[in-house]
């Protein structure tokens, strides 16, 4: 399943999950050289059509935008299957080391990130370049606030804890908090904010659609065909060509 690929060979596809990223990553994959091949759902599952070998023989490369509750089922059976694959799901990064064991047993190539957006890798390398700034200034205090539709599960969003994750060995060990927001139907906004008495200096990336996900999940997944390894997508960035 997993091989090096002429970059004009259509790509097997299968999704894992079949909700607002997974459509999104459907509607998106034809445009961009994949063909959806198999959509593995949990309705799907009680069919028999779960994620097995036989049914992944046609498939290159899998991408999981499920639940945290499901995810790590999911990776374990792909993986079993000697299928690499992307995984945007977030909520389960404190078993991290347990999916670095699947993935060194089973010899696959999978790239995982809390955000496959493109504008938020960069967004991540401003906010350390800003916290080494302001951690000459402590009369700025640092905060992040998330807001997302009120569908999401998991709050803080697994974006704004990686957003914490980059910008705390520039602020010296202060205390960054997170503010987390669900209501209507917002794809995604996060805001690193400076604030002090006097003014405030703010930070931000907004989502207008989840293509810019979708995008980034795909560029992920043709970028993971043939290699073995843990990644994370801002690993792929840095080693690949640059996202036309």
């Amino acid at each position: 399943m997993s091989g090096s690929r002429d970059p004009d060979t259509v790509i097997g596809l299968g999704l894992i999950g079949h909700g607002k990223m997974g459509r999104a990553v459907a509607q998106l994959a034809p445009q961009r050289g994949f063909e959806v091949r198999r959509v593995f759902t949990s309705q799907s599952a009680s069919r028999g059509e779960g994620i097995t070998p036989e049914n992944l023989r046609d498939v290159d490369v899998c991408i999981d935008f499920t639940t945290p509750g499901a995810v790590m089922d999911n990776i374990r059976r792909v993986a079993e299957a000697g299928c690499n694959l992307v995984v945007g799901t977030t909520g389960w990064t404190d078993r991290l080391e347990a999916v670095r064991d699947i993935v060194e047993r089973t010899s696959i190539g999978m790239v995982y990130a809390p955000n496959f957006s493109i504008g938020v890798q960069l967004f991540y390398r401003l906010a350390r370049a800003a916290a080494a700034i302001f951690r000459r200034f402590p009369l700025y205090e640092p905060a992040i606030i998330e807001t997302h539709h009120r569908f999401k599960r998991d709050a803080p969003s697994g974006t704004a804890l990686e957003l914490r994750r980059h910008i705390a060995p520039e602020l010296g060990g202060r205390e960054v908090s997170i503010a987390s927001v669900r209501a209507g139907y917002v794809p995604g906004t996060h805001e690193l904010v400076f604030d002090s008495e006097a003014d405030t200096v703010l930070l931000r990336h907004a989502a207008r659609s989840r293509q810019g996900f979708a995008e980034g999940a795909l560029y992920a997944a043709r970028w993971v065909i043939g290699k073995r390894g843990l990644f994370t997508f801002a690993e792929v960035l840095e080693s690949g060509p640059t996202p036309s």
